[in-house]
């Protein structure tokens, strides 16, 4: 069953980041707050942010930088709801219930909402996407779910974005393919589109074992390709510069990249307890090196260690 959005989301029915090239999108929201914003976020949980008072505030501050790169460049964005922990489970261990979690998720929506009423112009269209995270560790598998275990979890945060004027719903940092096939899924029952991002580690691999290759073909055999694109985050380009193909069909849909700023290993980040933020022109330039190995990449950002600098450099070097 389609749900019909109670405020506008503009761009469900054809995503412009499809045709239109390049796209932003922001950078590693919870290492800035927390590194360059001093802000505490326990369980990486930027959403929290939004109880506290000013916290709107510190949001836009985050998000408005972009926007002005965005329309400084004349491209579009895509802003990612700061809701990558707003789920049941993480919501429970932060001490929200059910009701002030759909309200976070909806004042998330509503922010950008906002940034997107002042911002936007014909050469800036501006996305909103309503950020999922894994039900588990973004780096480790941990206890995995079924399909139709992760469809059931994930159908409540979606669900809440439906509502909104979420434009189209992303799955961050997803670590093995059954989770994600519950996200595609619980995204379709509400007429949302979706677009699944994996992370990887140092050798290409999913945080499951198994192959970028294996789990774009399975996912799109599992839900009749009706993911929009897939991405990849949380991880440096030179993670995964080897296993990708030219040429072969997975690699083109890959549309997206939120690389980490950093070289280090998800372990070694875990241990790290100083900001690794990379060079932003030499990430920007192992973008660019990418265009060959992945001939529709059109959405480019970052992950952890990134800020409005990398994705700067990245637009410049783009274009």
């Amino acid at each position: 069953m389609n749900a019909t959005p109670t405020t506008g989301a503009r761009y469900r029915d054809a995503l412009p980041q499809l045709y239109r090239t390049p796209f932003l999108t922001d950078g590693g929201l919870e290492t800035t707050l927390i590194f360059h914003d001093g802000l505490d976020l326990p369980h990486f949980a930027a959403y929290d942010v939004l109880t506290r008072e000013g916290g709107e505030d510190a949001l836009r501050r985050y998000f408005e930088p972009y926007v002005a790169i965005a329309r400084e460049r004349r491209v579009g964005i895509v802003l990612e709801t700061p809701t990558w922990r707003a789920s049941p489970d993480w919501a429970e261990r932060l001490g929200h219930g059910p009701d002030e979690l759909a309200e976070l998720n909806r004042r998330a929506v509503g922010l950008l909402e906002a940034v997107r009423d002042e911002h936007e112009t014909d050469e800036t269209p501006i996305v909103i996407s309503g950020c999922v995270g894994p039900r588990g560790d973004g780096y480790v598998v941990g206890k995995a779910m079924s399909a139709e275990e992760a469809e059931a979890y994930h159908a409540v945060q979606i669900g809440t974005f439906a509502e909104t004027a979420a434009d189209v719903v992303t799955a961050i940092t997803m670590t093995y393919a059954d989770e994600a096939v519950g996200v595609v899924r619980a995204a379709q029952a509400v007429g949302l589109p979706i677009v699944i991002s994996f992370t990887v580690e140092t050798d290409g691999r999913l945080p499951s074992g198994q192959p970028l290759r294996e789990a774009i073909e399975e996912i799109d055999a599992r839900t009749d390709g009706v993911v929009a694109y897939f991405m990849v985050n949380c991880a440096h380009p030179s993670h995964f510069y080897d296993v990708l193909e030219p040429g072969s069909g997975w690699t083109d849909r890959i549309c997206g990249l939120r690389a980490n700023a950093s070289r280090l290993s998800h372990a070694e980040l875990d241990e790290a307890e100083e900001l690794d933020e990379g060079d932003p022109e030499e990430l920007a330039n192992e973008y660019v090196a990418l265009r060959e190995r992945l001939p529709r990449l059109t959405v480019l950002g970052g992950c952890c260690g990134t800020d409005h600098r990398h994705v700067d450099a990245m637009s410049k070097a783009w274009q």
